[in-house]
């Protein structure tokens, strides 16, 4: 039972083939891969009515010249394309459906989380992820924007006029972040600065995942009542479980730890948008393609409601 999502209760694929907030060539491809695995019909087993409206719904957008500022990378394509993701989404969250972006880097979430928040501005947001995305414009060393979209959406750093559209609504306090094994020193230092809640892998192996996610749920949404937008980057399971994605880290999430995330958020009844981002089939073997993207399928199905019994 879902307290956001009217019935018949209607799940909106938003397929988002974009790559511009990091170098690497594929991570496009994400959305086609896993909507060709199959993932609308599996959907509708789980008893959902799903809205599809092609794997990229974002290619007419092209800007012609876009020079870095400062040393971020093609920030003009990467603003416009999230402002328009951030329209789709926020439509669908209006309509009590139930938002899937599929990724597409994780830049992405600027426009997802944005979308959430226009419409629940009290929402919670729990970030899956080897990597804590939240460099600012001072503290990046690479200029790939994907490192930034928290930042973005919690209002840090200098302001940038091609971002303007975004409006900070995101609090700290409602933010949490599982699976980080890869921070770098500005960002561990924003972490702290802001108060910002985070269970590293440490954390997973110390309390085991059942725990974290408790105590995660317990920060950000204590009473069990404000809507949930589950932002997964498949980086943050071991490279073992999803070796087709960017940016892969060793001593990750196991398939396990991170489907009981997807199942724990499902079981609140409280998931109102859900981001599955940096599939990226152009970077391992065949047979290593498919096993990350029918990962990725199951983490959405588990957050849709299937259950092991």
């Amino acid at each position: 039972m879902s307290r956001f999502i009217s019935e018949p209760k209607t799940a909106a694929i938003v397929g988002c083939s974009f790559s511009g907030g990091q170098p690497k060539l594929g991570v496009d491809k994400g959305p086609i891969h896993l909507v060709e695995a199959g993932l609308i019909d599996q959907l509708a087993g789980l008893g959902w009515k799903v809205k599809f409206d092609g794997h990229n719904q974002f290619e007419d957008i092209k800007v012609l010249d876009d020079p870095p500022i400062g040393i971020l990378k093609n920030p003009r394509l990467v603003s416009r394309v999230n402002e328009s993701v951030a329209q789709v989404v926020e439509a669908h969250v209006r309509n009590k459906e139930l938002p899937i972006t599929l990724g597409g880097d994780h830049s992405l979430a600027i426009g997802t989380i944005s979308g959430t928040l226009s419409v629940h501005p009290n929402a919670c947001v729990i970030w899956i992820d080897a990597h804590a995305d939240i460099n600012t414009a001072e503290s990046t060393d690479s200029g790939n924007i994907h490192g930034m979209p928290v930042s973005f959406l919690l209002g840090l750093g200098s302001k940038i006029p091609e971002f303007s559209w975004v409006k900070p609504l995101l609090k700290a306090e409602r933010l949490v972040y599982i699976g980080l094994r890869d921070v770098d020193v500005g960002e561990k230092r924003i972490l702290r600065e802001n108060n910002i809640k985070a269970f590293s892998m440490h954390d997973v192996d110390k309390y085991g995942i059942g725990r974290v996610v408790e105590m995660a749920l317990d920060h950000v949404n204590p009473k069990r009542d404000l809507p949930i937008h589950l932002s997964f980057d498949v980086d943050a399971l071991d490279p073992s479980v999803a070796p087709s994605t960017g940016t892969p880290v060793r001593g990750g999430l196991t398939f396990r730890e991170g489907h009981y995330i997807c199942e724990a958020v499902c079981e609140t009844g409280l998931l109102v948008a859900l981001d599955l981002v940096e599939v990226n089939p152009s970077l391992a073997d065949d047979a290593s393609v498919e096993q990350t993207v029918a990962v990725g399928c199951s983490l959405v199905r588990s957050a849709l409601g299937e259950t092991l019994l």
